[in-house]
């Protein structure tokens, strides 16, 4: 049995549409007519495939690779194997993103599982809710009583939409995910196992047993923003629980009751975020932060791997440590605990949070 590719090749790119596409220069002898039809790493690509190589790291594989194009930055091209059509750019990685995401734009949004359009067989609509057109509903999904889905929205095998649940267009509801007391703008995609909208951990304490806190609030997700799988949003107590427009939420995060998420910030992998905290704007959080109650993490901030977040941190600011502290504090301590230990110490790392790329 052949291995399956999973996404449709197309027609492809030419060289040249792709140097256009990219805003790249094409070095002399690039082969502008050649067709690109696929991506791939340098050490993996055949000559339908462009790759890419933006560190010297990967010069070893750039000079023996098979690709048919490389975007490449000048200083790097007599890396490259003879015979790969070169495109010089500034920011290798990210011309290779846009450039990818033309070849496959299918890959950029979960689409029906059954393959099916409209209403499948096995699918279980209530009949007060209300569906535009265009909305893809696969067997085995549950649209509960008074819910609104917008056109061009999946909702895969197995999720359930629970009573006045709001879905904009062009969203993607993956496999079992359950979504109840949530508004839910456009263009949104909440991956598998996801659950949002559930009860937010509250409980009076005492001797006697734990009183449960009524959690009347919802959920507000707003557009563009993307949901890892099997993260759970719980709705919010008195006030909403909010993800800002154009957040990204990596799998396998928790976020508490009443929490406020700014605007397109990163939240990676196993974070925690306890009852009330707020991110503004542009916050990344490394992957298993965790942070306390009603923190306030200011713009622009990023917090370090594996952080314990139990104090304010201010806009724009590194932190991590646990607890976690400014950064420049803890290398410092770093510094004095191998002093002391009669160890010498190495550089400091360039950043928190951050993510290399691969070719």
């Amino acid at each position: 049995m052949s291995a399956p590719f999973f996404f449709q090749r197309g027609p492809g790119l030419t060289v040249r549409e792709i140097a256009a596409l990219a805003g790249a220069q094409a070095r002399a002898g690039a082969q502008l007519d050649r067709r690109i039809t696929g991506i791939a790493a340098l050490d993996r690509a055949t000559p339908n495939d462009l790759t890419f190589l933006d560190n010297f790291r990967y010069g070893g594989q750039a000079a023996v690779t098979s690709a048919g194009a490389c975007l490449v930055t000048e200083r790097l091209t007599g890396h490259v194997a003879g015979g790969v059509s070169l495109l010089c750019v500034p920011a290798p990685y990210p011309a290779f993103v846009q450039v990818a995401r033309e070849l496959f734009p299918d890959s950029l949004r979960p689409s029906s599982l059954f393959e099916t359009t409209g209403t499948a067989p096995g699918a279980v609509v209530h009949e007060t809710a209300r569906l535009e057109s265009g909305v893809t509903i696969d067997p085995g999904a549950v649209i509960g009583p008074r819910a609104e889905i917008g056109t061009g929205t999946v909702v895969s095998a197995g999720a359930v939409i629970g009573p006045g649940v709001r879905l904009g267009r062009h969203c993607s509801i993956g496999p079992n995910v359950s979504v109840n007391h949530t508004l839910i703008g456009d263009r949104v995609i909440i991956h598998p196992g996801c659950r949002i909208g559930q009860d937010g951990f509250g409980f009076v304490m005492g001797a006697n047993g734990h009183t449960k806190v009524p959690q009347l609030a919802r959920v507000i997700i707003q557009d563009d923003v993307e949901v890892g799988a099997n993260t759970t949003i719980d709705r919010g107590g008195l006030r909403d629980t909010v993800i800002g427009e154009g957040s990204k939420i990596d799998n396998l995060v928790q976020i508490g009751h009443n929490v406020t998420i700014g605007r397109h910030c990163i939240v990676i992998s196993q974070c925690g975020l306890s009852g009330g905290v707020v991110l503004e704007d542009h916050v990344t959080l490394a992957g298993q932060v965790g942070v306390a109650n009603h923190m306030v993490i200011g713009e622009g901030a990023m917090v370090g791997a594996q952080s314990g977040v139990n104090s304010n941190i201010p806009a724009g600011e590194r932190w991590l440590g646990y607890p976690a502290i400014p950064s420049r504090e803890f290398y410092r301590g770093v510094m004095a605990l191998r002093r002391l230990s009669g160890r010498s110490g190495g550089p400091e790392p360039d950043g928190v949070g951050s993510r290399t790329s691969e070719p």
